[in-house]
């Protein structure tokens, strides 16, 4: 193979990317503002997939964990990031948790060493118009550059504030307090609503008022709110009754346990196409989490509620990934660009890194003139994929962690505490297939997930 990728962004997933395309041997130009004239207001140095926030790949347990399964499946897969978090790795518990610089350093070592990949120090401002291409700018992507993005893409596809609603497990929910409807039963049954006497609603307005919120980051405070993601607490600080005549407003639903609208209502709308997350309507907010646990599992329904994803805002550039990306990550109308990492809609570190691993294997077996699908939705790879290519509701969607709400559920009748572990179980074996089916970069095709 003769043709050189270029690669922009050396976060996460444009190490990983590059990774595993010059394992394969083909040639790559990795191009990274920080180090020459420019840098981010994020981060602190020029090495390579630098940590901003925590130093937490979050959980390793892969049996009972979707991202500890994620880091299994990507080992396997002989992935960078994930092997230099082993060599630095600090104790954390059950957590995957390092050594910053170390972890950072290593990553910058091993890709400055490979003989295969050319980094260059600089900032790249628009598109290239040719050549395989792999974007992977993350969530503070340079304006210009976004600029070029929009124009190809379309800026309504583009978004530069990441406005996080919550996001819970379909079968967390009370049914029998919440029901399914429609306002003013108009089209199908697509909302589940779960309704608020005015007791409860004070209640619940008071919380939001009296509870702990996040600060912004440093890099955040100059961006300002607008009404489509404003926090839900500062809606609420607007007047007692705002929520009622805006996301919480009952009128033109019946309750069928009383025949009457509600004093208020919480809907929640399907999120994926399996229908096993619902999102918090309007519900984007800057509480702690645990805030919003404690406060969530106030409203008639959601005593229960087990969440995906809690709620957030801070300043994220992505792409509505569903409506824009093929299934190997490709931009629909400009083949040769790939898009990979959090900028695609994926949230997380590892997730981020996820997805410039598979990007650098849909490259790897472009160029080789061979086509793979991309890993069963069953693991947690492919379920992350699937998200961002066209499983999240194009016309909703914002970012997302891994979570088994990603993968279909699993068959027959299982306890709830064993379901983790059969998901795993079943991520293990469609991995260890589907990597049969092709010779991963510098690894066997009979590597399985037990090595």
């Amino acid at each position: 193979m003769t043709d050189k990728v270029h690669i922009i962004g050396g976060g996460l997933a444009g190490s990983e990317a590059a990774w595993q395309l010059a394992e394969a041997g083909v040639k790559v130009r990795l191009s990274e503002m920080r180090g020459g004239a420019d840098s981010t207001p994020a981060h602190q140095t020029d090495r390579l997939a630098e940590l901003v926030c925590s130093n937490s790949f979050r959980s390793d347990d892969a049996d009972h964990n979707a991202v500890g399964l994620l880091h299994a499946e990507m080992r396997a897969l002989g992935s960078l990031i994930i092997s230099a978090a082993d060599v630095h790795r600090v104790p954390a518990g059950s957590a995957l948790a390092v050594d910053r610089e170390g972890f950072a350093a290593e990553v910058t070592a091993r890709i400055e060493a490979h003989p295969n990949i050319e980094l260059v120090r600089e900032r790249i401002d628009a598109l290239p118009a040719s050549g395989p291409t792999i974007v992977a700018t993350g969530p503070l992507t340079a304006m210009t550059l976004a600029q070029s993005i929009g124009a190809v893409t379309g800026t309504a596809q583009l978004a530069f504030f990441d406005a996080i609603a919550p996001i819970v497990y379909r079968d967390s929910i009370d049914m029998d307090v919440a029901w399914m409807a429609s306002r003013w039963d108009k089209g199908d049954a697509d909302y589940v609503n779960c309704p608020l006497d005015r007791d409860e609603y004070l209640a619940f307005h008071q919380g939001l008022l009296d509870g702990e919120k996040t600060e912004f980051r440093e890099w955040e405070k100059d961006t300002p709110y607008f009404e489509g993601c404003m926090p839900i607490e500062v809606a609420a600080a607007r007047g007692v009754d705002t929520l009622r005549y805006g996301p919480m407003k009952p009128v033109g639903l019946d309750d069928p346990r009383t025949g009457r609208w509600p004093y208020a209502v919480v809907q929640l709308r399907q999120d994926n196409a399996l229908g096993t997350l619902w999102n918090m309507v309007g519900f984007q907010t800057k509480l702690k989490h645990a805030e919003q646990v404690r406060l969530f599992r106030t409203i008639p329904g959601l005593e229960k509620a087990e969440f995906a994803r809690l709620g957030g805002l801070h300043r994220n550039t992505f792409i509505n990934g569903p409506q824009l990306l093929d299934g190997t990550l490709r931009l629909k109308e400009v083949p040769h660009i790939r898009f990979a990492g959090q900028i695609t809609g994926c949230e997380g570190y590892v997730e981020s890194a996820a997805i410039g691993l598979l990007a650098g294997l849909f490259t790897v077996a472009e160029l080789q003139g061979r086509t793979i699908a991309g890993p069963p939705l069953t693991t947690a790879l492919g379920a992350l994929l699937g998200h961002v290519t066209g499983g999240g509701e194009a016309d909703s969607y914002q970012p997302m962690n891994v979570n088994f709400g990603l993968l279909p559920p699993v068959e027959g009748r299982a306890r709830k505490a064993d379901r983790k572990a059969l998901y795993s179980a079943r991520a293990r074996a469609a991995l260890a297939e589907w990597m049969g089916s092709f010779p991963a970069p510098g690894r066997s095709a009979t590597l399985s997930m037990a090595e």
